[in-house]
């Protein structure tokens, strides 16, 4: 069995915020005139209704009474808020930070890869040596061509014209026999 030590540490614990959600968290008050259960919220506009009740029934000591287990639960509401507001804006720095890594990211591959894509007109040409005369040139075991002797280059032969072609002609159809004897369907004027 569990001595009653216990039991009672245990339910001194439970009324502590815990660093839950006190906002939407119920609580359990013991106040002068019993207990308020409710959201901190609830409790506030529990304990203020109470305060004016007892206010206009001109018990300033009950009053006051309800009015600082009030503010006790509007510090409570007030300090989970402020905790909730800044856990929102850490969050929502990491996720700019995030942001803008990725944008930096992704801008690094697009110029990796218009570098990749770039026109090879752009990129540097090799410098080309100009030897003068072909005397002064180095043996570059190159086949000499004409273009290299400075002679003119012979002109591509002009395309020639293919000779027209003769239509096929047709072998004549043959004539039928006139010795075969004419049924209804061979009729040569029901044909034309």
């Amino acid at each position: 069995m569990r001595s009653s030590k216990s039991r009672s540490r245990a339910k001194n614990n439970r009324n502590r915020p815990s660093g839950g959600n006190v906002v939407n968290r119920v609580f359990d008050s013991s106040g002068p005139e019993g207990k308020v259960r409710g959201t901190p919220q609830q409790i506030i506009d529990k304990y203020n209704q109470l305060a004016r009740d007892a206010q206009l029934s001109n018990d300033r000591v009950a009053a006051e009474n309800f009015q600082q287990h009030a503010e006790h639960y509007l510090r409570l509401l007030s300090e989970a808020q402020r905790e909730i507001e800044a856990r929102r804006e850490e969050q929502e720095r990491q996720n700019r930070e995030r942001q803008a890594e990725r944008d930096r990211e992704r801008a690094e591959r697009q110029e990796r890869d218009a570098a990749r894509q770039a026109d090879p007109a752009d990129a540097p040409q090799p410098d080309v040596m100009d030897f003068g005369t072909p005397e002064a040139a180095p043996e570059s075991g190159l086949v000499e061509t004409p273009e290299s002797k400075g002679a003119e280059p012979t002109p591509a032969p002009e395309k020639r014209e293919k000779p027209a072609r003769k239509p096929r002609a047709r072998k004549p159809k043959a004539a039928p026999a006139e010795d075969a004897p004419k049924t209804d369907g061979d009729a040569p004027e029901a044909a034309e």
